[in-house]
């Protein structure tokens, strides 16, 4: 049985972590609340900007399809893998890598045993998992949720566009959590480029017969690109949602846990204690038997 002083370091430890843990479940909601309003508000936008990008892509002749819908064989291939800058978080980034590892083996493992696959990371957590796997990867934009705005994530956008566009690569998918609520987040695993055409479920006339001004062309050029970098945002924001409400749950649970710890410990405590206190009382009577003796 441990003694009273291991006992009481391990109840004062414990204590200690425990107000941690309850401070970061604190924050992390704090933070949630945020990032659930911004990808709230993101997401009728996104949504809509998608459907009208994919009714203009469909309506499109194949001599005015645009470079970002053109389909090649794939040789080259980039993944962005969208994790967090921290951990605490519970599976949320392990989720991912596993998500990663099944896309390489089911789609690209040619691609990979060749050397043609890149990762793009999106968060720390996932630079440093990949990197010491030895994987070929674009490092400039691991930092993004450092300050997560629509500028700073258009560049890392605009890159996988301009070498999809110059033929750097055949093939951009990006792996990400999308946030559901506080307790779920689902992993998702989306083709970025080429521009993927949704299908219709029989009897859906939703594809609309679009008056352009000033040209087709002109719309689509524009509108395209700004489709895409909403799309990458979207799914950082996704990410952010899903990254805070991840450690919020995982935080809440280690505060349950140490709080049952404690009970175990106080009662260990307790029960030390008396058995210290009894054998002491053995010890005086045994003396006090032993004088009376003498």
């Amino acid at each position: 049985m441990a003694n009273l002083k291991e006992v009481r370091n391990r109840i004062d430890s414990i204590s200690s972590t425990q107000q941690i843990t309850k401070a970061m479940k604190m924050v992390a909601a704090a933070k949630l609340k945020r990032a659930q309003d911004n990808i709230i508000q993101l997401r009728p936008y996104a949504t809509k900007l998608s459907e009208i990008l994919t009714n203009l892509s469909s309506s499109t002749s194949d001599n005015d399809e645009s470079v970002y819908s053109t389909k090649r064989n794939v040789e080259k291939v980039l993944v962005v893998v969208v994790t967090s800058d921290r951990g605490l978080c519970g599976g949320f980034n392990s989720s991912i890598f596993k998500a990663v590892n099944t896309v390489i083996e089911n789609k690209y493992k040619a691609q990979n045993e060749v050397g043609n696959l890149t990762l793009l990371p999106v968060g720390k957590k996932g630079l440093e998992f990949f990197e010491r796997r030895k994987f070929k990867m674009i490092t400039d934009y691991s930092t993004l949720f450092g300050k997560l705005t629509f500028d700073n994530v258009k560049e890392a956008a605009e890159y996988a566009m301009n070498a999809f566009e110059e033929g750097v690569y055949d093939e951009v998918t990006i792996v990400y959590n999308e946030f559901k609520n506080v307790a779920v987040q689902i992993v998702k695993t989306e083709q970025f480029l080429p521009i993927v055409e949704t299908e219709k479920e029989e009897g859906d006339n939703s594809s609309m017969d679009y008056i352009y001004e000033p040209s087709q062309e002109s719309i689509v050029s524009d509108l395209i690109p700004k489709s895409l970098k909403i799309q990458i945002y979207r799914a950082l924001l996704e990410s952010n949602a899903s990254e805070h409400g991840a450690r919020m749950t995982a935080m809440d649970k280690a505060t349950e846990n140490a709080g049952e710890m404690l009970k175990d410990l106080k009662l260990v405590y307790n029960r030390t204690r008396q058995a210290a206190i009894t054998t002491e009382i053995l010890e005086i009577v045994g003396g006090a038997e032993a004088l009376a003796k003498g």
